[in-house]
């Protein structure tokens, strides 16, 4: 969910990699999943599913997206933002892809590649760290630039789009999955992507397309999915509601977002509910 700056030491990066990054996350995800009876030495895509996509709908989403986007077997993907690499794992697992994976984020960047290995998909996916707004790669490098709730953590989503623009060949295909301003007002914090609006930055849904329709894009879809991932929230909150207290804790996005979850879960369903965000899938060709 992450990617923004382009200086390594800015506060902007210190502040993200604050809020998002839990030292040794890894390690602290491999102790919760041998403690849930999990062979650690012998993982599966299946075992790690209820957390590695940090984005509504998880897998499911990932799985539309690519599907929408015409994703091709064989296609190089970057994926901006990849949080700790669930989505690069989907796309080269059940697409073929070869994908590479951004984040400024240093633990995620750890926890992706650990987990990349232990699944057996280290040949197809690589990360490093990295952000938007000044990708480490040359031009046209990529059939495939991939944003998966990444843009709301972006000041600039002019740059990062003409980032993204730069080293997506001709012909190639952006990919978004983000959260966008709702039209009732700013949202309730904390969120699972800001605790406050200093690190909160959704554009109206028609800033965005004009963005990336001004910066050498053709769009080939637009979907808002905001009434799915509304009832996906209030499932995932519901769950939360119901758990027996004395119950382990789960194996869910709770090892990502710590002990503000259900707070957090809730009231990403009270801003969906009060239209102050929405969500879309939006598939866009390079054109020039």
């Amino acid at each position: 969910m992450t990617s923004d700056e382009s200086k390594a030491d800015s506060p902007r990066e210190a502040a993200l990699n604050e809020h998002y990054g839990v030292t040794d996350l890894g390690d602290e995800i491999l102790a919760a999943l041998e403690a849930a009876g999990k062979d650690v030495d012998a993982l599966t895509r299946d075992d790690i599913a209820s957390f590695d996509e940090f984005h509504i709908r998880g897998r499911e989403a990932t799985r539309e997206v690519a599907d929408l986007a015409a994703v091709e077997a064989n296609s190089r993907v970057l994926d901006i933002g990849c949080g700790i690499g669930g989505p690069a794992r989907t796309l080269a697992s059940e697409f073929g892809c070869d994908v590479v994976g951004i984040d400024i984020v240093e633990e995620y960047c750890r926890a992706a590649t650990l987990f990349t290995d232990r699944v057996g998909l280290t040949d197809e996916v690589r990360f490093q760290r990295g952000n938007a707004l000044d990708l480490p790669f040359e031009d046209e490098t990529f059939d495939v630039v991939w944003f998966e709730h990444t843009l709301l953590n972006v000041e600039a989503t002019e740059a990062a789009v003409e980032e993204a623009g730069r080293v997506c060949r001709p012909g190639g295909t952006l990919a978004l999955y983000e959260i966008y301003a709702g039209p009732r007002g700013e949202p309730v914090f904390p969120v699972p992507w800001a605790s406050d609006a200093s690190l909160s930055h959704l554009d109206p849904p028609e800033r965005l397309r004009e963005i990336v329709l001004g910066r050498g894009f053709d769009e080939i879809a637009w979907r808002d999915v905001t009434g799915p991932s509304l009832e996906w929230f209030r499932n995932v909150v519901e769950s939360m509601r119901s758990r027996p207290a004395d119950a382990p804790p789960p194996l869910g996005l709770n090892l990502l977002m710590g002990s503000e979850t259900p707070v957090k879960a809730a009231n990403v369903v009270r801003n969906l509910e009060e239209d102050r965000i929405a969500v879309v899938q939006g598939v866009y060709e390079r054109v020039s």
